[in-house]
């Protein structure tokens, strides 16, 4: 697919530092539209000029902030993955297929760790998720909209410049669509941001050699 090959390429040398070349990505290339908003970044994950971290540990907040943003940044970067993949009503992964909210309970475990509920409207009231105003949407945020007359009815993921991916109806397929379209502005319901990021895992500490364990049989489960 088009999107595809100007995607890596502009991933490439935005990873290096370059600037891309000057003619702007198509219009219809959502990928390499999502990683030039982002901007180039050095081999330390900072924008060029940015110079050298100071001396001494960063403070909590920015090292808060920074992750935060690489996760937010993860989310919209593996739903844009999934473009092109067919909609099917109950699916919920990328071989079977994807309806909205398998589709956004796929993105939130696979790049967070974080496993939301299974119907869109639970997963607008999941206690792991916040209330983000439209006017504080960042990639990765979670909207919602009344498309079946009934709040919270459909879901996506915003992956910046008022756009958003989504599973959108049988027959269809993940695709970026422009909330600020007549019928999605319109049905716009409210947006949702993880509260609490998954903390990354530790290394298992080292403990003292123990004699082995005695076997058990696995449990059965589904």
């Amino acid at each position: 697919m088009r999107w595809r090959v100007g995607a890596v390429a502009l991933a490439a040398a935005m990873s290096l530092g370059t600037s891309p070349a000057k003619a702007a990505p198509p219009r219809d290339d959502p990928v390499a539209h999502f990683l030039l908003d982002r901007g180039p970044i050095d081999a330390a994950g900072r924008p060029p000029g940015a110079g050298a971290e100071p001396e001494g540990e960063p403070s909590l907040a920015r090292r808060s902030h920074e992750r935060a943003a690489g996760l937010a940044t993860q989310l919209a970067a593996a739903a844009l993955q999934l473009l092109g993949v067919p909609y099917k009503r109950g699916g919920q992964s990328a071989a079977q297929g994807f309806d909205c909210s398998g589709f956004t309970r796929h993105v939130f475990q696979a790049a967070l760790g974080l496993v939301l509920p299974r119907r869109s409207h639970e997963q607008a009231q999941a206690s792991s998720l916040r209330t983000v105003e439209r006017a504080e949407l960042e990639p990765g945020d979670m909207v919602f909209f009344n498309t079946l007359r009934a709040a919270f009815s459909h879901v996506g993921i915003y992956i910046g410049n008022g756009q958003f991916v989504h599973a959108p109806q049988t027959g269809a397929k993940v695709r970026v669509d422009n909330m600020g379209s007549a019928y999605w502005s319109q049905r716009f319901d409210g947006a949702r941001r993880a509260r609490q990021l998954p903390a990354p895992a530790a290394p298992p500490a080292a403990s003292p050699a123990a004699a082995p364990a005695a076997s058990t049989p696995a449990a059965a489960g589904d």
